[in-house]
């Protein structure tokens, strides 16, 4: 999932179903109306031509204008309107908000069993994947860019029929017919509308993955096993979905190779979804931090779990998106599986880079010779003679200023236009793999490996280098988890009082399904599935519980240490330990997590009242905030004394007793009341508590960090991360 991109007006223009009254000031706009009046789709529809037409003047003007009437999980419809006629609409009392219509793009084989879902433990080891019978017959509905119906990760056979509650629809197009769908992937939908025409050159026009995102996105939830799979000879092992006996419901929102959506057609696809009957929603994408999708909150109050990805920005803090409390938002760690590369120099020295360099059909066995082109720019190869040679890019100068992820692409591209048959490209992360693909060997190395070569460089006439085929390295001795470096950090400048993301889980290096075979991917795109998968699991396990308390399972049970009991770390500059507006609770446990003890759960009727807070509809929303039950406490403003409340659910054993283990914040003193609490027989299943903080310093100073663990001494410990930012001021910025 990448940021939000900008776009022009005439970007927003419909390529298809343009009415012809529409003219060069029109433009898509989202009416949303909240919950529907009718129970009747036809009569929520009828009403939304209603309203319009007594804008437009007439019904035919209405009928043109019209583009999606959101009528299943709630009111509202996407038209192209003037700003005039937009504001005419927002004025009527049950019309919420009107808002342009706004762009977005889209944000394996060891990961399971580094998670502990694997299939390698013996019959008498209990987890989570054999009691959730590996997710039978839940439905997950993944929003992305469709899906490739043949690859071997959704074969259906072995299937039973589709389950009856299922109401979708197999929507055909361009190469994708009734047979496409199955008793795996048991609906699909596409959504096209709005998007410019660049965007859709080459796609097929049908839930068919044209890009391949949606189809390693669905592949890493719900693809079933198939053996012997790998990248180029790297990576191999059994492929397989988090939870590969539940079903797939595809809705294509994204197209093309930029993975370009809009509001309008994600909405759409969110109000289908919650027709149709899905358990989960999985999305993968985002529209960058301060943007949020409204509809999914219609269908947390159906019940159905929606998971997003937290984005791709980071490590800059304040750029997690997809914040809304009342979904779970994923961060992107590392797995204990690395791919090193041997790097042969002419004076005998090896080094070792990362890298998934395989093809073996290129001659590599001798030396080729080295030239350092500092930050290789375009200037720099075209004045020098790089052809044949491999290029060393090492510019430590410029570390502040340029964006790994964004610029070896770059760099890539312009040594191959210069005719050099190598790169080793140094940078602070080493996790950019997939971005250093291609015909040629590409190698990261880190700043210090890249000094010993440019030392080599140095004092050698002739330089010479090999770089040899990539290994594969899985187990302990590769540092894991590690929280990504590319995953978009905390706070969010949207909600600071709602701290997100809430879980991290594996999204670098993950090999899924794209198109007939198979492919290593990164991103917070990656991560998403995984915890879209874990929480089907606990959905066919806990079939009773509601969307707050899986996520709070998820959140709580969360490891914030690594196999030796080292604190995780997250990589930034420099890399540092990880704090909760890196990975929220924690990296995900999944066998922990169908077994918490205690839940924090949430009436979801409760997310309204935080709704209409954003729309500046009711007032005192602050202190609302603080006290909404969720599963992390983040206050943003202490002054002086703050308590806040929260209320903790018993699913484990009756007659259980918990102790507070508390953690508090540097410069703040917290204390709980009560600090013991016990769960008789035939007491309430359920406990209010409250936590006081209180400032132990006066300055205006930035967040810092602690948490609360509920602990019976044996097999559950709760815990929950807590972030607090004292200020003196009303303005909230750290003065120094």
């Amino acid at each position: 999932m990448d940021s939000r991109i900008a776009f022009s007006c005439c970007a927003l223009l419909l390529v298809t179903l343009l009415p012809l009254s529409a003219n060069a000031s029109s433009k898509l706009y989202i009416v949303y109306m909240g919950e529907k009046k009718h129970d009747d789709p036809s009569a929520v529809t009828a009403s939304h031509h209603d309203i319009l037409t007594s804008v437009l003047g007439s019904k035919d003007e209405s009928l043109k204008s019209m583009v999606y009437s959101y009528k299943h999980g709630f009111s509202g419809f996407a038209a192209i309107l003037t700003k005039t006629q937009a504001g005419t609409l927002a004025k009527f009392p049950e019309v919420i908000s009107v808002k342009p219509n706004t762009y977005h793009k889209a944000h394996t084989t060891r990961s399971w069993d580094f998670l502990g879902l694997g299939h390698n433990k013996s019959p008498q080891q209990t987890d989570l994947l054999r009691t959730a019978n590996y997710g039978e017959d839940i439905i997950v509905g993944v929003i992305d860019s469709g899906i490739w119906p043949e690859s071997r990760s959704f074969d259906d056979n072995g299937y039973g029929p589709v389950p009856a509650r299922w109401k979708g629809i197999c929507q055909t197009g361009t190469a994708f017919n009734a047979t496409s769908c199955n008793r795996k992937i048991i609906g699909a939908r596409w959504y096209s509308k709005g998007i410019e025409a660049t965007n859709l050159k080459g796609e097929y026009m049908s839930p068919r993955d044209f890009n391949s995102h949606g189809t390693h996105v669905a592949s890493t939830i719900a693809g079933g096993e198939v053996q012997a799979v790998s990248y180029g000879g790297l990576a191999t092992g059994m492929a397989r979905g988090g939870a590969p006996r539940a079903r797939l419901a595809i809705y294509k929102v994204l197209w093309g190779p930029k993975t370009a959506s809009s509001d309008a057609n994600i909405l759409a696809a969110i109000d289908d979804a919650i027709h149709d009957g899905v358990d989960v929603l999985s999305l993968s994408l985002g529209g960058g931090a301060g943007y949020e999708f409204p509809g999914t909150l219609h269908a947390v109050l159906r019940g159905i779990s929606v998971v997003f990805a937290a984005g791709n920005d980071g490590p800059v803090p304040q750029t997690v998106t997809n914040v809304m409390p009342w979904v779970t938002t994923v961060a992107a760690s590392t797995m204990d599986r690395a791919f090193p590369t041997i790097i042969s120099l002419g004076n005998k020295e090896k080094l070792v880079g990362q890298s998934l360099y395989y093809n073996s059909t290129l001659n590599t066995d001798g030396f080729k010779e080295l030239v350092h082109a500092q930050s290789c720019t375009a200037e720099w190869l075209e004045s020098s003679n790089v052809t044949g040679k491999i290029v060393l890019c090492y510019a430590p100068r410029l570390a502040p200023s340029v964006l790994p992820r964004v610029e070896l692409p770059l760099t890539i591209n312009r040594t191959v236009g210069a005719g050099a048959k190598g790169l080793i490209f140094a940078q602070y992360t080493t996790n950019l793999l997939p971005k250093c693909k291609g015909g040629m060997p590409c190698v990261v190395v880190d700043y210090e490996t890249a000094q010993r070569i440019e030392s080599y460089l140095t004092i050698t006439e002739s330089p010479i280098v090999k770089v040899s085929h990539a290994m594969t390295v899985v187990g302990d001795g590769v540092l894991s988890p590690r929280v990504a470096s590319f995953s978009s950090r905390g706070p969010s400048p949207l909600f600071p009082g709602i701290l997100k993301p809430d879980i991290a889980a594996p999204g670098v290096g993950i090999l899924a399904a794209v198109r007939g075979s198979y492919v290593l991917n990164d991103g917070t795109s990656m991560a998403c599935p995984h915890v879209s998968a874990v929480t089907a699991l606990l959905k066919s396990v806990h079939p009773d519980w509601s969307p707050a308390m899986i996520k709070s399972a998820i959140v709580t049970t969360a490891s914030v240490t690594d196999h030796f009991g080292v604190p995780i770390e997250a990589e930034s500059v420099p890399r540092k330990l990880a704090d909760p507006f890196d990975f929220g609770g924690g990296h995900i446990d999944p066998d922990r997590a169908a077994n918490p003890g205690l839940v924090y759960d949430l009436d979801a009727r409760e997310y309204n009242k935080f709704f209409n807070c954003t729309l500046g509809l009711v007032h005192g929303c602050g202190s609302y905030q603080l006290n909404l039950n969720l599963p992390s406490i983040a206050i943003p403003d202490l002054k002086d004394h703050v308590t806040v409340q929260r209320i903790v659910t018993n699913v484990g054993v009756i007659g259980t007793t918990y102790h507070a283990v508390l953690e508090a914040p540097a410069g703040v003193v917290m204390s709980v009341e009560p600090s013991v609490i016990t769960f008789a027989k035939g007491s309430s299943t359920s406990m209010t508590f409250r936590v006081s903080f209180t400032t132990r310093r006066r300055v205006q100073g930035g967040f810092t960090f602690g948490s609360l663990t509920w602990s019976d001494g044996n097999t559950h410990s709760v815990r929950i991360p807590i972030a607090v930012r004292v200020v003196i001021q009303d303005f909230v910025a750290d003065t120094s």
